[in-house]
């Protein structure tokens, strides 16, 4: 690949990171850097090789296969009696994850804007909203995917460059990044979620398989993807570094005025420039990606009517930006629809992490080349595990939220998701060797 091909490929991929570095995303590593300093970068360094290893799995999905991540879904239970039901649990979860989240990005970008400039928010709403509709109206998906990558790269040189100013001790930064603490307060555990909750995101797998280009080689993808979402990884860490410069109660306004403080004026504008860049870049991948998701699950049948910037791909984007706008308008977040879509993400992930791991696995549609080895298996095993993990406990504190049921101690509850999450794990690793098994002994015997 030449340098060109190479910038090229990092700023496609970086569609990704924009997609994971949302408001959500500088709430919970700002906010973690602010409680707990750099104790929690790990869960940062896990969940950003997390989110590579499964979005890497997905890529390389479509380019073996020729098939993105909603068609293998299809196929598989294609002719099954609970195929269409699974299709329309999973398309909906994350168009309904996408249209509760939108509302956020939208803030957020705003909240972001309200750093530097003082302009009533309802207007600033309609103007972003506006902008995020021109640009998902772009027919190339990859000149949208660029702009992203842009967009990115603005958003890490305001945070990193913010975090290198801030002159954190690196011995204190490396001790966070490779040993793991969990602090004893509730707090910490719920952040460590939160952190790995964020980065690892359902529909994101949907949009990098449905954006990958069939053409393209593995070692190509891979060198576009792993710098980008490193990249991702570093700025989200860059973002909790910059969370330890405030010591009161946290709030954007409050951190911004911390910034201003240590380092001057033009410290907190740049953390606004930031949160609006991210808020921004979310608020057009979430929805493009609920239309690719749609696209790959439904469109199979009929792929004229779901083609890129068809009518009912449009629709989709179009449905989950205005609902978001309008929450955004009313100047609130619709919480009883995030707590649906976290509920639905919670069973979502650990779906799609499993059915990720046993396409990889199966030689029939990878071919042998493509196939998983046994060193990616343990790593993507043990994500899968955390997904599970991750599953299980949004579920259950949506479902105590939701009937207002008194929770168990942490430890106790941690314990049994834990457990239980081990054992499906090994469930699934005894069907997937069984399935190879059975695979190369038929090829051995023919």
């Amino acid at each position: 690949m030449s340098i060109k091909l190479r910038i090229l490929s990092i700023l496609f991929w970086s569609v990704i990171s924009a997609a994971f570095i949302g408001p959500g995303t500088i709430t919970t590593a700002s906010k973690a850097g602010a409680v707990f300093g750099f104790d929690l970068l790990w869960a940062l360094v896990f969940s950003t090789m997390g989110c590579l290893l499964l979005q890497e799995a997905a890529a390389r999905i479509t380019i073996a296969s020729g098939s993105n991540l909603g068609q293998a879904i299809t196929r598989q239970f294609e002719g099954k009696s609970f195929c269409r039901a699974t299709l329309f649990l999973v398309g909906g979860s994350v168009i309904i994850g996408c249209a509760a989240y939108q509302a956020g990005n939208l803030l957020g970008a705003v909240e972001g804007l309200a750093l530097i400039f003082d302009i009533r928010k309802v207007y600033l709403v309609l103007c972003i909203g506006t902008v995020a509709f021109i640009a998902l109206s772009i027919p190339s998906l990859q000149i949208i995917a660029r702009l992203m990558g842009l967009i990115v790269a603005v958003m890490g040189i305001c945070f990193l460059s913010t975090a290198i100013l801030l002159r954190p001790s690196w011995g204190d930064l490396f001790s966070g990044c490779l040993i793991p603490t969990i602090p004893q307060a509730s707090e910490g555990t719920l952040l460590i979620i939160g952190l790995i909750g964020t980065t690892i995101v359902p529909y994101n797998l949907f949009l990098g398989s449905g954006l990958s280009d069939k053409n393209q080689k593995i070692q190509e993808m891979r060198f576009g993807l792993s710098v980008a979402i490193i990249l991702g990884g570093v700025i989200s860490m860059a973002v909790l570094v910059v969370g330890t410069a405030i010591t009161g109660e946290y709030s954007y306004p409050a951190l911004a005025g911390t910034l201003t403080g240590q380092l001057g004026t033009w410290a907190g504008y740049l953390f606004g420039v930031g949160l609006f860049a991210a808020g921004f870049t979310s608020a057009i991948t979430a929805p493009l990606a609920s239309a690719i998701t749609a696209q790959s699950l439904f469109g199979g049948r009929q792929p004229e009517k779901w083609r890129n910037q068809s009518l009912y791909f449009k629709l989709v984007w179009m449905a989950v930006l205005l609902i978001g706008l309008s929450f955004a308008l009313a100047g609130f977040k619709p919480i009883p629809a995030i707590i649906v879509a976290q509920a639905l993400n919670g069973l979502i992930l650990p779906f799609i992490s499993i059915f990720l791991l046993f396409v990889v696995n199966d030689p029939k549609l990878m071919g042998k080349k493509a196939l998983n080895g046994r060193l990616s298996n343990i790593f993507l095993g043990l994500v899968v595990w955390v997904s599970l993990f991750l599953g299980l406990y949004k579920v259950f504190d949506a479902v105590c939220q939701a009937g207002k049921f008194a929770r168990p101690g942490q430890n106790i509850t941690l314990g049994i998701i834990m457990a239980a999450a081990l054992l499906i794990s090994a469930a699934i690793w005894v069907m997937i060797y069984a399935q190879r098994r059975r695979y190369f002994a038929r090829e051995n015997s023919s």
